[in-house]
């Protein structure tokens, strides 16, 4: 059984971005499994012989590094993980590259950090390299966050793979991206709860779906889901679509590829966002934030106008002009982002001028606006 909605998704994919997590790679032991490397290897060459496009977001160094050194156990502390991730990475291409010469493709190891892609220039480096191996050498990218070197993503179970796919899903504007999970997609409720059932699309990410991952009791989120989620809102606000599949399934991709009803469909949201604002709004890190009045927020989210000085009640951190700033509503939640033609110092000495105030304050008045809305994405996360 296929749909209609599906069929279009997969038909316009020339370029899908696939993440693969450590729960899927591993054995219970935590142990890197060949065997999956082998089929999840062979299901991404019968994608790639549709014409399409792939890269691939895998984790599983870790897990590669413990099986080569004989670790029973996953270390805890920060240097252990890094050396033995050092160690894995190695094994985990090989695997992958072993099983892909199979069927005479190659593995390309791309590590990045979020400070290379936090860099325009870097940031267009990376977005080149990867390109080039898909269009002229057909060979499937294995991208990894640098765990060596990368402190945040080793201490964490899962998470920040699931945003590097979103990133990259931005980053080489790949129309689809698939978050393969050890679950079949997000349920209505509790997963092992025999009642509950997978959710076969989400139209708009709103707070009622990240309900479903967050604990009654505490209210905070939980498992890998939360994270998935959050890739997926960001993957989906630039235009894309996204969907969450199980990765233990033999087959998965093809299904979706066919158009399937395969995990959970989350919707793209509105336009496709342009490239330049894709870094701006969902890869480079702000350097602060400014908090807006309600005015001004209504201004610029839902009059698509620019920032002007009047609107800004103060400015959060140190940053420079030219520097992406976080644009926040009174109680600090974020909901767009832009470059800032201001100083975080001058900002402070204009903020809640008009427009005709700030050449008496600064003694000359370098631009009208504090952002442009030219150099202005609403991320969505207010």
């Amino acid at each position: 059984m296929t749909d209609l909605l599906r069929q279009e998704i997969a038909a316009t994919a020339g370029s899908i971005v696939v993440k693969v997590g450590t729960r899927v790679l591993t054995q219970e032991n935590g142990i890197l499994n060949e065997e999956r490397i082998a089929q999840l290897a062979e299901e991404i060459h019968q994608v790639m012989e549709t014409g399409r496009k792939v890269a691939l977001v895998s984790s599983g160094a870790v897990g590669a590094g413990m099986g080569r050194l004989g670790l029973a156990k996953r270390p805890t502390d920060v240097a252990h993980l890094q050396a033995v991730a050092a160690v894995g990475q190695s094994l985990l291409v090989e695997a992958y590259e072993r099983s892909l010469r199979a069927f005479g493709r190659h593995a390309a190891q791309v590590l990045l950090t979020a400070d290379d892609l936090d860099r325009r220039t870097s940031y267009l480096n990376a977005r080149n390299t990867i390109l080039t191996l898909m269009g002229e050498y057909n060979a499937v990218p294995i991208i990894n966050e640098n765990d060596t070197v990368s402190v945040e993503e080793l201490q964490t179970t899962f998470g920040d793979n699931d945003r590097l796919a979103a990133i990259v899903t931005n980053l080489i504007q790949a129309p689809l991206l698939v978050l393969l999970s050890d679950v079949d997609g997000l349920y209505c409720g509790d997963p092992r709860d025999p009642a509950s059932a997978v959710i076969p699309m989400v139209e708009r990410l709103d707070d009622s779906v990240f309900e479903l991952v967050k604990d009654r009791s505490t209210g905070l989120s939980k498992g890998g889901m939360a994270s998935k989620l959050e890739a997926a809102r960001q993957a989906t606000a630039a235009g894309e679509n996204v969907i969450i599949a199980s990765g233990r399934h033999p087959g998965t991709l093809a299904k979706i590829i066919a158009g399937e009803p395969t995990g959970t469909l989350v919707l793209a949201r509105g336009q496709l966002v342009a490239a330049r604002k894709r870094w701006i709004g969902f890869t480079a890190q702000p350097r602060g934030q400014l908090i807006l009045d309600d005015g001004a927020r209504r201004a610029v989210e839902r009059q698509g106008r620019s920032l002007l000085a009047a609107g800004v009640l103060k400015a959060v951190g140190r940053f420079r002009k030219g520097d992406v700033v976080g644009l926040c509503d009174p109680s600090g939640k974020e909901f767009a982002r832009g470059l800032t033609n201001y100083g975080s110092e001058d900002i402070l000495r204009i903020r809640g001028l008009k427009t005709a105030e700030i050449a008496e304050a600064l003694g000359h008045c370098p631009h009208d606006e504090v952002v442009h809305r030219n150099n202005l994405v609403l991320t969505g996360q207010g």
